[in-house]
């Protein structure tokens, strides 16, 4: 095995070493980031919708009061921040935000089995103050990140005990048999916001693409890079030196001296095959002489 192939096989070793650990941390690191963009994302829809709620509640509902005989939807904080959330949509479609309820006043907001698992989630520990995971969707995967969903004024109680005590107008038009039974500081649902991930992972993938082929492209050009180094200023003076010596072996006494006005460690080794050269000369001189 010549010493340029060994010299080429650690260097390839090395390089595939230090792709493949360089590529994992890169790659878990763009995807993170990827994640935690999307959760930001996430995090700003759910303030939004908050802030809505906070606004309805403040502002609108003192005045739009409850009567026997109206009863506006748009007082109501939840039936608000959905609104908003839905007009959000119709540019982002795949952006959501949904107030999941596992007994609700309006069927809307009827949490399905994967909401109602989150739901549960909170019920069991009141304490918790966030989920958020990825699921698959028809379009792809999907961000979400859920809050707990808990009766804390128990002002909002006056609609939901029980259907003889909440506003005739509001029986009237969602019925009696939904959103009534609510207790005090009990977690009834989630506000629950998804956003896509498809295009923060297409940037992340792209990312690592790039730097992975520009990785690539810079070893192989240090690759031929010091192949040729190697060639010029290591393998040819030795394979040139280790001829010569070969040729001195056998008798042949008529080759060149080598270069040897440089300082490095080839030069030394061919100052000292020239010193080599010339006392073998003069010892084969004398004994023919002789």
């Amino acid at each position: 095995m010549g010493l340029r192939l060994k010299f080429n096989l650690v260097l390839l070793l090395v390089f595939a070493i230090g792709l493949g650990v360089t590529g994992y941390i890169s790659y878990d690191l763009l995807h993170r980031n990827a994640r935690d963009e999307v959760l930001r994302n996430a995090g700003v829809m759910m303030e939004s919708a908050l802030s809505m709620r906070s606004y309805t509640n403040m502002q609108l509902r003192p005045l739009i009061p409850y009567s026997d005989d109206v009863f506006h939807p748009q007082s109501v904080p939840a039936y608000s921040a959905t609104e908003i959330m839905a007009s959000l949509r119709k540019k982002y479609a795949d952006y959501s935000y949904k107030e999941a309820t596992l007994n609700p006043t309006n069927p809307r907001n009827k949490a399905v089995e994967w909401e109602s698992d989150i739901v549960n989630a909170f019920r069991s520990q009141p304490d918790r103050g966030e989920i958020s995971g990825v699921r698959d969707t028809p379009t792809g995967q999907s961000l979400y990140l859920a809050r707990p969903f808990q009766i804390k004024d128990k002002a909002c109680l006056a609609c939901h005990t029980t259907a003889a005590e909440a506003p005739p107008a509001m029986v009237k038009i969602y019925g009696p048999n939904n959103g009534f039974g609510w207790k005090h500081m009990e977690v009834i649902g989630a506000q629950i916001v998804s956003v896509p991930m498809a295009l923060p992972m297409q940037n992340a993938n792209r990312a690592f693409y790039t730097f992975m082929l520009s990785l690539t492209a810079v070893f192989l050009a240090l690759f031929v890079i010091m192949n040729v180094m190697l060639s010029l200023l290591i393998v040819r003076p030795i394979t040139r030196m280790s001829e010569a010596a070969d040729k001195i072996s056998t008798g042949n006494m008529d080759i060149a001296e080598f270069a040897d006005g440089g300082k490095d460690e080839v030069a030394l080794l061919g100052k000292s095959f020239n010193r080599m050269r010339r006392s073998l000369a003069k010892a084969i001189d004398l004994i023919n002489k002789a």
